[in-house]
């Protein structure tokens, strides 16, 4: 008895030593992961972010900032071309709003060629350059004339344009792209017509080979960075609608990543090609952090996860962007709102001011209003008017009003219009309503400081006390996660 007690007491010892032999390998293995993914991230320097940025709680969701770029370093140059010592450039941008519910999500692509304005950005001599008035866009990577590029000034622009915190920026080169969709297995595209070398570049003087069959296929590698590049031979050939195809691709990128489901077999791998892709700020900059943030996407539906362009039109050979319907989309996702005007908030007001006595939707369908600033705060017109368009009113046209100094909003309306007026009345809190002479028709809005300074006016960052859903026509050319990848196949 005492042997076989001996014996049983050795085994158990044994199993014991195993278990604790495999649970220190285990630990040891997720530490060497960890330390394998932390030496691939590479980070940019926070001393290029803006001092003068919205405030931290600008909305309840998170806001990302993602940009391509063609930077012609580490082995990019032999998927982008140009020269290695060239300066780094943005191809593409898109704001990604994360909402409070953690359930939905819209990305809000900015073209390349859209005239803005570029705040002071940090040189990396630690000077900074002046405001940059009427500047494409992807102009504020180049910022420094570096060959890796600024994304910290591109996120100043951003911040800027939109009124919105960027709490994570993330740039993506040409070749780390191309890894990700090889690791993927490739994604799913669909091609309305035969596609060949000259359309990805027109300068070549002949078609050249075909690169791609019309139809649907799959594509990894340098054929998908072909493909999300191709901007002549399919649609109207722009850079627009080059847009509408790399939202396309990200949808599918997504649909492949869920469909093959983020077991920790699937995640290394991406996880390691990611790593050894991205260029982020500082708060994402070791792998605990990226992998703690992109497991907290994990319950966004793809019918949830939407795709839109920023308001635009052609100015010239360039883009401009248009308002007020830019403005009621960044206000409807500072209110936390979707697309379709839903609170995705994640549990409704978090601000501590009680919501509007009179709390049902407010129409203005119909209702006509000319806005003036009567304060000396910038676009608080344009603010108000895209607040009013969000809510289904004409604004007939913003202007500076005779006096800078009014205090509170007066609202004037000529004769039989006082109802509209009312209804104009609940977006604005303790307007003055008052009548106008009867040879002065219409609605008029005069903006006082007592609006630019309450906490419910989109301008100041808070969430607003009514809902402001984007205009239709933006929200109805939103493409959804689940959209099948051979529908509108021209883009553009």
């Amino acid at each position: 008895m005492a042997a076989s007690h001996k014996r049983k007491r050795g085994r158990g010892r044994r199993a014991l030593l195993t278990v604790v032999s495999f649970g220190v390998l285990a630990t040891a293995g997720a530490g060497w992961v960890y330390l394998r993914l932390n030496g691939n991230i590479n980070t940019f320097g926070s001393d290029g972010i803006s001092d003068d940025r919205p405030g931290a709680d600008s909305s309840k969701g998170q806001n990302v900032l993602v940009i391509g770029s063609d930077a012609r370093t580490g082995g990019n140059s032999a998927l982008g071309g140009g020269d290695k010592g060239d300066i780094g450039r943005s191809d593409t941008a898109f704001l990604l709003h994360v909402y409070a519910d953690r359930k939905h999500a819209v990305a809000v692509s900015i073209p390349r060629d859209t005239l803005v304005d570029i705040p002071p950005c940090r040189l990396p001599d630690g000077s900074w350059t002046k405001t940059q008035p009427d500047t494409m866009f992807n102009a504020a990577y180049s910022v420094g004339q570096t060959a890796k590029g600024n994304p910290a000034c591109t996120q100043n622009t951003v911040e800027q344009l939109t009124g919105l915190r960027v709490d994570h920026t993330v740039v993506v080169d040409f070749k780390g792209f191309a890894s990700l969709t090889d690791v993927v297995g490739g994604v799913e595209v669909c091609l309305p017509k035969d596609v060949y070398e000259g359309d990805l570049n027109p300068n070549r003087g002949s078609r050249g080979d075909r690169l791609f069959s019309k139809g649907p296929q799959e594509v990894s590698g340098t054929k998908a960075l072909d493909y999300v590049r191709i901007r002549h031979g399919i649609g109207d050939g722009s850079d627009i609608g080059r847009i509408k195809r790399q939202q396309a691709f990200v949808a599918s990128l997504l649909k492949k990543v869920k469909s093959d489901g983020l077991t920790p077999t699937k995640l290394l791998p991406l996880a390691d090609a990611a790593t050894k892709s991205l260029t982020v700020d500082p708060g994402l900059g070791s792998a605990d952090k990226l992998i703690s943030f992109a497991m907290s996407l994990r319950d966004i539906d793809l019918s949830n996860t939407k795709f839109v362009t920023l308001p635009w039109r052609y100015e010239g050979s360039r883009v401009a962007v248009v308002q007020p319907d830019a403005d009621a989309l960044w206000a409807s996702l500072k209110d936390d709102r979707t697309l379709d005007g839903k609170d995705a908030g994640g549990g409704g007001r978090d601000d501590g001011r009680p919501a509007p006595k009179d709390s049902g939707p407010v129409r203005g369908d119909g209702i006509e209003v000319a806005v003036r600033n009567g304060t000396t705060v910038t676009g608080l017109a344009a603010r108000a008017a895209g607040t009013l368009t969000g809510h289904g009113f004409t604004v007939t046209g913003t202007a500076t009003a005779d006096r800078q100094d009014h205090t509170t909003t007066l609202i004037e309306y000529g004769p039989g219009q006082k109802k509209k007026a009312e209804s104009v009345a609940r977006l604005f809190t303790d307007a003055e309503l008052k009548a106008a002479p009867a040879d002065a028709p219409g609605i008029r809005i005069t903006l006082g400081r007592a609006y630019a300074d309450d906490p419910s006016t989109p301008a100041s960052g808070k969430p607003s006390a009514t809902p402001s859903p984007v205009p239709s026509k933006v929200a109805a050319d939103a493409r959804s996660g689940d959209t099948d990848a051979c529908s509108d196949l021209s883009y553009g």
